[in-house]
């Protein structure tokens, strides 16, 4: 795996919208947000395009990424937000183009679709971490500052991530490369060119929200029945919010503990990252980390993100 350069403080970060639209009140509050943090925003009049529920047409997204590439100033790329349409860019996208840009990237929910395209296409560390119209506009509500500052500007391991929701649900220790994002982009990714396609002995995270019990059944299915749940050497899900059945009597967790009970190695439930009700932890995907399922559980991350 290729490591983005570290960024530091005065760096420039290219404010991109590869997916949906967003409220410019809360693009704005981000643009304030990671001024404060340290870094210079940079975005052009193309990222408030509209073209219905997407940012603008996919040649337009997708040009003004492989602009950020491009430009040497430019030292790290955020999204502005996510929703619906990242997967219209990956036709634009050049694999080689990206490599000898190798900048750090940052974003999650339907920015899944770019994360595995870089993580497991291209071979780059990338972030499953704030956006600038959505966690980040919230400051410390809605991201967790520490694990994003720590994973682009330190050239170390971010260590212990662990949290008090954080359970274990079958026990067990595991090592293998992080890779993962939203349930969703990553089934939805099989059968293309561009499919999820991590290493045997990986570790998968799993984010989701809103997404009824069935929809979330089905979708673990495909991903075990594909194979690719098999090559795991461990599972680490999100806290799935907005995923229990509406009446409250299905609940998500035993859902999940039930579908996986099988599984040969450690899982577990309530890792916040991405949608969660808590500030998102930044995750580093691509990079070397330790799983451990016990009464305390927590995910090491046991390798630099950043060179």
């Amino acid at each position: 795996m290729l490591k983005p350069a570290r960024l530091a403080p005065g760096d420039r970060v290219a404010i991109v919208a590869p997916a949906s639209p967003f409220e410019r009140d809360a693009f704005d509050s981000g643009v304030a947000e990671l001024s404060r943090i340290g870094f210079l925003p940079t975005y052009d009049d193309s990222v408030f395009a509209r073209e219905g529920y997407v940012a603008g047409t996919p040649a337009l997204r997708a040009t003004a990424l492989r602009t950020a590439w491009a430009d040497p100033t430019i030292a790290g790329v955020m999204a502005a937000r996510g929703g619906f349409g990242s997967v219209q860019l990956l036709p634009l996208l050049d694999r080689a183009e990206a490599r000898r840009a190798c900048k750090a990237f940052v974003g999650y929910s339907d920015l899944t679709s770019l994360l595995a395209f870089l993580t497991t296409t291209c071979g780059l560390v990338a972030f499953h971490g704030p956006m600038v119209a959505g966690t980040l506009a919230r400051g410390a509500a809605g991201y967790d500052e520490r694990s994003l500052r720590r994973c682009l500007t330190r050239a170390e391991p971010l260590g212990e991530l662990a949290a008090a929701r954080l359970e274990t649900l079958q026990a067990g220790e595991a090592t293998g490369s992080l890779l993962g994002g939203t349930l969703t982009q990553l089934v939805a990714s099989l059968g293309t060119p561009y499919a999820f396609d991590p290493p045997v002995g990986y570790l998968l995270f799993l984010d989701e929200v809103d997404e009824r019990p069935y929809r979330v059944d089905r979708m673990l299915t495909q991903l075990r029945l594909s194979g690719l749940l098999g090559r795991a050497a461990g599972v680490v899900f999100g806290e799935l919010p907005g995923c229990d059945e509406p009446d409250g009597r299905v609940r998500i967790r035993a859902v999940v503990a039930d579908l996986m009970r099988d599984f040969p190695g450690p899982v577990v439930f309530g890792l916040p990252s991405g949608h969660t009700r808590q500030p998102g932890l930044t995750l580093p995907l691509g990079v070397a980390a330790r799983l451990v399922a016990t009464e305390r559980p927590r995910v090491i991350i046991e390798e630099a993100a950043v060179r």
